[in-house]
């Protein structure tokens, strides 16, 4: 699908990858851009420069994902692409609070589903709909220094695979982001990490490889190939990529003490 002439959501959309995406959209052709986030400044800032509609939006609530869809179809009609791209980053292991690992769950995973309980009865009924999520790198492969991120990110991947098997036949494209490291507000500068093993790719880029992969309509859209790679080494003999992914993680975070977890 190409966003010319589409009505187009974007979530996260203040910054980074959803800002960027938000932006080519509008600078294909897009009929209207909504774009949906918590910084309600910045937001309103890239509406203005691609007039579009800013809808401040916290995607971790149900209530706020409907009005969201009910204030872009007010403006502009049917969404045709949903862009379920908010996401937050907190590090902490099995030992994170229980309100973490709940956030992570209700913006990576909920939110994805609260959007589709919405969109998917009219788009089957119009035969015509794009819904693309953001997962990771780290939902195909793990998170080194967030447990709830690499999980939840896990977990929206699986969610995106059922949403393509149910209606991919139906005329619902259904897409996954699964990044690397991208400059985003999201990144660390300076301090280690294992996704910038590959490099770091900006979002604008990404955006490119987004419309790309939307308009051959293919599922997976990665920003580094090479993650594909290390998700067949994975496949093929886990036990190897576990001993080789802890050597990673010593390397890059240094050995746990003696003892320690």
């Amino acid at each position: 699908m190409h966003p010319r002439g589409k009505v187009c959501v974007v979530t996260g959309a203040a910054s980074g990858i959803g800002e960027a995406v938000a932006r080519a959209f509008a600078a294909a052709g897009a009929r209207g851009v909504v774009v949906a986030d918590l910084a309600a400044e910045k937001l309103a800032k890239v509406a203005s420069e691609i007039n579009g509609l800013a809808v401040p939006t916290d995607v971790s609530k149900e209530a706020d994902i409907q009005a969201l869809i009910a204030a872009a179809e007010a403006k502009y009609g049917p969404v045709d692409i949903y862009y379920s791209n908010a996401g937050i980053s907190r590090p902490g292991m099995e030992d994170a609070s229980d309100a973490d690992w709940d956030l992570n769950w209700r913006i990576h995973v909920l939110s994805h589903v609260f959007a589709a309980r919405v969109l998917v009865p009219g788009m089957l009924a119009r035969g015509s709909g794009y819904l693309l999520n953001t997962a990771s790198a780290a939902g195909l492969l793990t998170s080194m220094n967030s447990m709830a991120y690499g999980v939840t990110k896990s977990a929206a991947v699986s969610l995106a695979e059922h949403l393509a098997i149910q209606y991919g036949d139906r005329g619902i494209g259904v897409s996954v982001l699964c990044p690397q490291s991208v400059l985003t507000g999201m990144t660390r500068p300076g301090r280690p990490g294992a996704a910038s093993v590959d490099g770091v790719m900006t979002a604008t880029e990404v955006a490119q490889i987004v419309l790309e992969a939307m308009e051959a309509e293919r599922f997976m859209i990665l920003s580094h190939q090479t993650v594909h790679e290390y998700e067949m080494r994975k496949t093929k003999d886990r036990n190897r990529w576990l001993s080789g992914m802890r050597r990673l993680r010593n390397k890059i975070y240094g050995a746990p003490a003696t003892g320690a977890l």
